[in-house]
């Protein structure tokens, strides 16, 4: 089993924080795992996208060439777009359809919107509203994770503990409301498999 995923977003929406919950969860599945990070100007609400590369086997390349990802994982609709090309024909795309309107020229929105629907295997989540239902817009990135889980090939309850233990030094309160995140993402994603 060969997972190649790549995460896209912009700076300060957590996708970082995705990277680290999956690296602890292909750890404790006792499964190798290669990533490789690109931060454009982050903290300015610039590009950040992630390889990760998750395999029973050793890996060994960290990077995803075109036309190899199972999933795009992507928490910015524009950003999804951009990685498209990444996409193997039956990979599936994740996406928040709220944007991250980090430019002054962003693009129609339900232009883009309509492009992603155009893709055969995709699943459009609101995650801001996902997560104002778990109690804090903050933890959207573990509803997008959540929506994502039932494609990474690792256990859901192996994820739930990485998410605890990603937060677990931020109170029991931030714990609790990461995993009613990912859970609701969970659920979201589950109605709309293609």
């Amino acid at each position: 089993m060969t997972k190649n995923v790549i995460l896209a977003g912009v700076g300060g929406q957590g996708l970082l924080s995705i990277a680290a919950v999956l690296g602890e969860a292909a750890r404790a599945e006792g499964l190798h795992l290669k990533q490789a990070e690109v931060h454009g100007m982050a903290q300015r609400g610039g590009v950040v996208q992630s390889h990760v590369r998750i395999s029973d086997r050793p890996i060994h390349s960290d990077l995803i060439r075109e036309g190899t990802a199972d999933l795009i994982l992507a928490l910015e609709p524009m950003e999804a777009l951009r990685y498209v090309p990444f996409l193997r024909g039956d990979g599936i795309l994740i996406a928040n359809r709220i944007p991250f309107k980090n430019i002054p020229n962003y693009p129609d929105l339900e232009r883009i919107i309509a492009e992603i629907e155009r893709i055969e295997r995709h699943i459009l989540i609101d995650a801001a509203a996902l997560a104002k239902e778990a109690g804090s817009v903050r933890c959207g990135n573990m509803v997008m994770l959540g929506a994502a889980a039932p494609f990474l090939g690792i256990p859901e309850s192996t994820l739930l503990r990485a998410v605890e233990a990603a937060f677990a030094s931020k109170g029991a309160d931030v714990v609790e409301t990461n995993l009613d995140g990912f859970r609701l993402g969970r659920a979201a994603a589950d109605a709309k498999t293609p």
